[in-house]
């Protein structure tokens, strides 16, 4: 405990270098939770809002617009498939024109288990005015194609469907906002056996699976379509979005080019102001060697230094970074008042950062630890 004793004096006798250093280190710590929290936050945000209300993985016929069996135990079979899966959803897709007083629209008629379809979709949360169907005769609609048909909920309007040439009148019970344009004109959500009905067909259109790590779709698709065969057409979003994982990719690589560049800089500031320091206590180490202090225990010294200096730049640098990053949540928000960007406070990444910042800072004391190990006692003396 000699060398952290005497380190500790020595960082305490010049208390306004050590401050400066240490407010060095947490600033490049404080950019680095902020950035690093930021684009991650994005991220996040991004693919919650591309695929977090929609299936990772699809599972549909092998045959061009086929239809599959509506079959229990192949709905267990993928449930069971893996670990990654989260939920399976039934789901059936048909096209029709929906017939009003003034407005004849083409439609997209979807049919769900909402039990299982709410945990994909979140209807629920969706819905703004109304509630879900619950009987053959009722569907919901989508904001933007309430309001350009002037219908309201309890309205009755006519769906035609071109492939049987027949007509049915459905009830809307209620309306959602997916907050998506092409979503809230053209689906017509109906509950499964409605769909059914509608659309006379027995079976479904596909089975929709989400799962727990979006990143691994590819894999769990790839084994999924192993297991179940060729009868089957297994799809998964990573393939129809490349341009928003080549997106993905860029901003974790800037991030981290930006993060690099913070912390060099900080290891060569506290490098230059430690070798500094050795200067600046010559005259106290040289007296230390006469006294017996050993090389090691003299290197100990500065990578104590560097050690507390990096320990208390990283345990400032964390708070000011989560600091910024609360801010810039309050302060950057939509004209509805959500934040632009979600905060996202991982853990992992703060505690990776901060112990990034103290090894960097023992790095950085390497050097001054060399220099102090060779430093001379005759040379010092005569120097005085």
């Amino acid at each position: 405990m000699f060398s952290f004793r005497v380190a500790l004096r020595f960082l305490l006798s010049n208390k306004l270098q050590t401050l400066l250093i240490v407010l060095g280190i947490a600033v490049g710590v404080s950019v680095q939770v902020f950035i690093g929290s930021l684009i991650q936050g994005l991220q996040n945000s991004l693919i919650d809002t591309t695929i977090g209300s929609s299936a990772h993985i699809t599972v549909a016929s092998s045959v061009r617009n086929g239809t599959l069996e509506d079959e229990v135990s192949f709905f267990e079979q993928l449930e069971d498939f893996d670990d990654e899966v989260r939920v399976v959803s039934r789901s059936l897709d048909g096209s029709g024109s929906m017939i009003t007083d003034d407005y004849n629209d083409p439609v997209v008629i979807r049919g769900f288990n909402f039990t299982d379809a709410n945990k994909i979709y979140g209807f629920d949360d969706k819905l703004v005015e109304g509630v879900l169907p619950s009987s053959s005769d009722e569907m919901i609609l989508g904001k933007d194609l309430v309001i350009a048909t002037n219908l309201s909920v309890g309205d009755t309007v006519d769906v035609f469907i071109p492939e049987t040439s027949e007509t049915f009148e459905v009830r809307l019970v209620g309306v959602f906002d997916f907050r998506v344009t092409s979503i809230n004109e053209s689906w017509f959500v109906m509950a499964l056996d409605g769909a059914k009905h509608v659309l006379s067909v027995d079976g479904l259109s596909s089975y929709e699976i989400q799962i727990n790590d979006v990143f691994v779709s590819n894999l769990v698709a790839e084994n999924l379509q192993d297991s179940i065969g060729n009868n089957y057409r297994v799809t998964e979003w990573q393939s129809a979005n490349q341009e928003l994982l080549s997106g993905l990719e860029g901003q974790s690589i800037s991030s981290l080019m930006i993060q690099v560049f913070v912390m060099v800089s900080v290891v060569l500031g506290i490098a230059s102001v430690l070798a500094i320091t050795v200067l600046q206590k010559s005259k106290q180490l040289g007296i230390l060697k006469a006294m017996g202090t050993g090389d090691r225990q003299a290197s100990k010294i500065f990578l104590f230094e560097g050690f507390l200096l990096g320990l208390g730049g990283a345990i400032l640098g964390v708070a000011l970074g989560l600091l910024l990053a609360v801010m810039f949540t309050v302060f950057a928000v939509n004209p509805d008042g959500t934040p632009v960007v979600e905060l996202f406070i991982n853990p992992a990444f703060i505690a990776l950062s901060a112990t990034v910042a103290v090894l960097a800072s023992l790095f950085a004391a390497l050097i001054p630890a060399r220099r102090s190990a060779k430093l001379d006692v005759i040379e010092v003396i005569r120097n005085g």
